[in-house]
């Protein structure tokens, strides 16, 4: 890729700083977007889970190793707090690590795996949670966090700068693989719900603002032109 490609589309400064660094290749930035989601009130969810709004915390994503999901339920397994814990999403050839997880949750009755969801039902488990945590080792530009801010969600994340670029000022951050961190972050959060009411107010708006399918979509579209005209004239 690095040697034939026309041009790189990447999704971070980081992930551009390390092309440049690693092989001296120029990349181009271009953010993935999010559109306006549907709220939805819980139906499904308190049909099949048992879950009714704002009483769980959930995280959405593939169960793999880097997603950070054992730091949650270690972290989870030792606070104090009446709200679940919600894990949405499935294997991603990572039947190992599942198990892992599971293995650590144990038989607690309050930590749900829901497998892979989609439609209304992902729609419900974002439109409903108390907050949503990304606790990601390693991101490169999570569709699932800018979900997150889109349902005007409060989100508890790693501080890796794939998220707190995205996220600025507008989520509370722990420190990457630390579990004593997010333990103690993820117990403020759970007392305070003035805290959780604050996080939440305009950051919808703030997110859809700052990633737009639009602009991606233009971004994408211009870059894809300048490559064809480039080879138009046979550079």
């Amino acid at each position: 890729m690095v040697k034939c490609a026309d041009e790189i589309i990447v999704l971070s400064e980081s992930a551009k700083s390390y092309f440049k660094e690693t092989y001296n290749r120029d990349t181009v930035l271009i953010h993935n977007g999010i559109d306006k989601p549907t709220i939805k009130q819980a139906e499904k969810i308190t049909e099949l889970y048992g879950l009714s709004k704002g009483d769980y915390i959930c995280t959405v994503s593939r169960l793999t190793a880097e997603k950070g999901l054992h730091y949650l339920i270690e972290a989870y397994n030792n606070i104090k707090t009446d709200k679940k814990l919600v894990i949405a999403g499935d294997t991603s050839d990572t039947d190992e690590y599942v198990a892992y997880i599971k293995q650590m949750a144990g038989d607690n009755p309050n930590i749900i795996f829901t497998g892979f969801i989609s439609g209304d039902i992902l729609k419900e488990i974002y439109s409903n949670a108390y907050i949503v945590a990304v606790p990601s080792d390693i991101e490169g530009m999570s569709i699932s966090l800018l979900e997150a801010l889109a349902y005007e969600n409060a989100v508890l994340c790693s501080d890796i700068p794939e998220n707190t670029l995205v996220t600025e000022d507008k989520a509370i951050n722990f420190k990457k693989s630390d579990v004593a961190d997010l333990q103690n972050k993820l117990q403020n959060i759970c007392d305070d719900n003035l805290c959780v009411e604050n996080l939440k107010h305009g950051v919808d708006d703030f997110i859809l603002e700052k990633y737009n399918w639009n602009d991606v979509a233009v971004a994408t579209h211009n870059l894809y032109k300048k490559v064809l005209e480039n080879k138009r004239k046979g550079n």
